[in-house]
């Protein structure tokens, strides 16, 4: 039987006192975790030196009571924290041997009956382990990372490891059978990988046989779909399990028997079959390590060592306390980038120079209107019908409704029919719209200067016209960032702009239009138009590539036009090669549109 898990009704626990009230403490601290993992709320916690009844814990369902022996824990009890998940991988075998035992707590759910043969038992009871802990890990699978690195010591200690050589495990079925159990069994439980325990399971294969070891496995699958309460089954799996050995049922394998006083040592010297050579050698000199043994140790030092590498499950708090500083930090980020660019009286030195002003054509005054139109079409959402009942008028009478509430009257109950039905519509709030433009004027760009001033005027001066809430905001790019048009001001005039800039500071444009119109906020129709041949340098590409990813996350659509297939927008965002520069305006017109009525469904 299980070293860490007792079964007798009549077992107490080790009575551990500890010198250091720390133990006491971190008893406490450990007891708060558990009604978690265990969902259980009635177990006591003891962490002590020495507790654990010889294993790194052990679990007494009789008195709902966990061990957990203070020698494994590794660092001061005084500066365990356990309710801080980040805190848990400093003594991560302590930690994955509570959650072992919380594991039994919840899902051995089971009694061996007290008639049961002793051998049966405790192939049931081998059986369980890798079943309660596959049936942890499908309700929790965080755990899996702390069973993994409790593996080593839980192991060690069924199997007596490194207690004394006289005990580990030797080349025979009996031991064999009980290694795959333990480790072949958690690997198909999915705690363990068929890659890691592969070095143990050819020996295991070598010692019983492919098809012995075939018959051992079915069983072990079998019982990880075993229910937790069905004891009847796990019992039937121990029978089974004993047959498949040869083994006597009524007969306690941890029960040590007694050598033959009459039986002479084999003067051969031949090995037997637990691989060591008892004819041979000074009585008192250990005995060498089976291959049984150290691939065992192989098996269980490399998975605590893969463990010690691995990524701990992160606190679900501190992981949203730190999205939130990082969106908080990025928001801050636009906001000043907004104020830089925006900003009345501005700079006005180097590149990225403004061309002047111009009245707009007939032309673009027409475009404004059409869009504006448009955008009001888009935004149109059918009103939402409600159906409501009363007892009394406005309404239409239903015939259903005037029978129910006379049959109440005659039987003298409480009226409760609702005869009189009508249908409300009510309109639906037309969702706010946010439209930024950037065009990038390196001086491979230049084809698109009149015609995004253009777009920019129009698009402004359409959210001036529409009925929706709309806000658009307008810059260039190079050297430096510029406005053409800002939120809630509508130009008079279209601003024109050169592009003749060798350096594209997409990272600031990007900033600036979600910092002043709130790109990255949800509750709104909300879309980028990039302009631009993506030709930058590396550091910018990087930048401007993680903020429009975080656009993207946010639910901001991204519209990229370009004329040219060879051209190299960023990822994620939906390429538009324009045909014919003049349709500039009409492109980001449909995308506007197109984002609206989407958010209006």
């Amino acid at each position: 039987m299980s070293t860490h898990f007792t079964a007798d009704p009549t077992a107490t626990g080790a009575a551990v006192f500890p010198a250091r009230p720390e133990w006491l403490t971190l008893s406490a601290a450990f007891a708060d975790e558990v009604p978690i993992i265990a969902d259980r709320d009635d177990l006591l916690v003891t962490v002590a030196p020495g507790a654990g009844g010889g294993a790194p814990a052990c679990f007494y369902p009789a008195r709902a009571l966990i061990e957990v022996d203070g020698d494994h824990l590794g660092v001061d009890p005084a500066t365990v924290d356990p309710a801080n998940l980040s805190d848990r991988p400093r003594y991560a075998p302590a930690w994955g041997a509570l959650t072992h035992e919380c594991g039994h707590a919840k899902h051995t759910a089971w009694e061996p009956p007290d008639d049961a043969p002793p051998g049966v038992v405790a192939a049931a009871m081998l059986l369980e382990e890798p079943r309660m802990e596959a049936a942890q890990v499908r309700r929790r699978p965080d755990d899996r990372h702390w069973l993994r690195a409790c593996v080593k010591g839980i192991v060690a200690a069924d199997l007596h490891l490194f207690a004394d050589p006289a005990t580990a495990p030797q080349m025979t079925p009996a031991h064999a059978a009980h290694t795959a159990a333990l480790l072949l069994g958690r690997a198909d439980g999915g705690v363990l990988t068929r890659t890691e325990v592969a070095p143990v399971a050819r020996v295991i294969e070598d010692v019983l046989g492919a098809e012995v070891l075939d018959k051992l496995r079915a069983v072990w699958r079998t019982a990880l779909r075993t229910a937790d309460d069905d004891g009847e089954t796990m019992l039937a799996l121990g029978r089974q399990w004993c047959e498949i050995l040869g083994t006597d049922p009524d007969t306690d394998p941890n029960t040590p028997t007694d050598p033959d006083p009459g039986a002479a040592p084999d003067p051969s010297g031949t090995p037997d079959p637990s691989g060591g050579t008892p004819g041979t050698g000074s009585g008192n000199a250990p005995a060498d390590p089976s291959p049984l043994a150290d691939a065992i140790a192989a098996v269980l030092n490399g998975v605590a060592a893969k463990v010690a590498r691995e990524k701990a499950p992160e606190d679900p708090a501190a992981v949203a306390a730190a999205a939130k500083a990082k969106a908080d930090a990025a928001d801050e980020e636009a906001q000043k980038a907004a104020r830089r660019v925006f900003a009345a009286g501005g700079p006005r030195t180097g590149t990225t120079r403004l061309a002047g002003t111009r009245t707009p054509t007939a032309e673009e005054r027409t475009a404004a209107r059409v869009l504006a139109r448009a955008l009001d079409t888009a935004g149109v959402r059918e009103r939402v019908a409600v159906k409501s009942t009363s007892e009394v008028p406005p309404g239409r009478l239903r015939m259903r409704g005037v029978r129910a509430a006379e049959a109440q009257r005659a039987a003298g109950a409480v009226v409760t029919a609702e005869p009189f039905t009508r249908t409300t519509r009510t309109p639906v709030t037309v969702p706010p719209l946010r439209v930024g433009v950037a065009c990038d004027v390196s001086g491979s760009m230049r084809w698109a200067c009149a015609h995004v001033a253009s777009a920019a005027w129009i698009l402004a001066n359409a959210a001036r016209h529409t009925r929706v809430p709309a806000q658009t905001a307008s810059v260039i790019f190079g050297h430096h960032v510029r406005p053409l048009t800002r939120p809630g001001k509508p130009p008079a005039v279209v601003t024109e702009f050169e592009s003749n800039d060798n350096f594209e500071d997409i990272p600031l444009a990007l900033d600036a239009l979600d910092g002043a119109l709130g790109l990255s906020r949800p509750g709104a129709a909300r879309l980028l138009v990039i302009v631009s041949d993506g030709q930058y340098r590396n550091q910018p590409r990087i930048d401007g590539q993680r903020k429009l990813d975080r656009l993207r996350a946010s639910g901001c659509a991204v519209l990229w036009l370009t004329t040219g297939t060879h051209d190299t927008p960023l990822d994620g965002s939906t390429v538009h090669v324009l045909t014919d520069p003049t349709t500039t305006a009409r492109a980001i017109g449909h995308a506007a549109t197109a984002a609206l009525r989407t958010a209006a469904r």
